[in-house]
């Protein structure tokens, strides 16, 4: 088991840092994504990380974790790294988000998909080109089309 991260001062992201910690190649996604990025008002009852298919389901106590598969681009897009607590942690960037939260939206709450777009409107820096290369990678540029070309507006 590893050691809980005691040498740093917690933030409000000592979950996602401490899932990272036990789960280096997982990725936090999903909700946990979206609350990193200060952009969801839902708060996730566990980490969500993302995983390749081919590894096996990580036992990990603490913290509750949400596991989903992703494979080829889906995994590869969009991954930032960031340092929180002296941890490495990899969090998808925020128009990776998104087009997560409408590909899971049955699983996460159609809701929380559509406030997403909502929220990034008042203050993503980004293009419209990430939005749907990261739409793409993940499956749900039909999908997410709409709500983008509301963005333009």
């Amino acid at each position: 088991m590893t050691e809980p991260l005691l040498d740093f001062e917690w933030t409000e992201h000592h979950t996602v840092a401490e899932a990272c910690k036990r789960v280096p190649r997982g990725t936090a996604c999903l909700l946990s994504a979206l609350n990193f990025h200060d952009m969801g008002t839902q708060n996730a009852p566990s980490v969500f990380l993302a995983l390749d298919p081919k590894i096996t389901k990580p036992l990990v106590e603490r913290p509750r974790l949400g596991i989903v598969r992703f494979s080829g681009v889906a995994l590869t897009t969009g991954v930032e790294k960031h340092l929180i607590e002296g941890v490495s942690i990899r969090a998808y960037s925020v128009a990776k988000t998104v087009a997560d939260c409408f590909k899971y939206r049955y699983k996460i709450g159609l809701n929380v998909a559509l406030e997403a777009p909502q929220v990034v409107l008042k203050g993503f820096k980004g293009t419209i080109d990430e939005f749907m290369r990261c739409a793409k990678a993940c499956r749900v540029q039909n999908v997410m089309l709409p709500y983008v070309q509301a963005m333009t507006v």
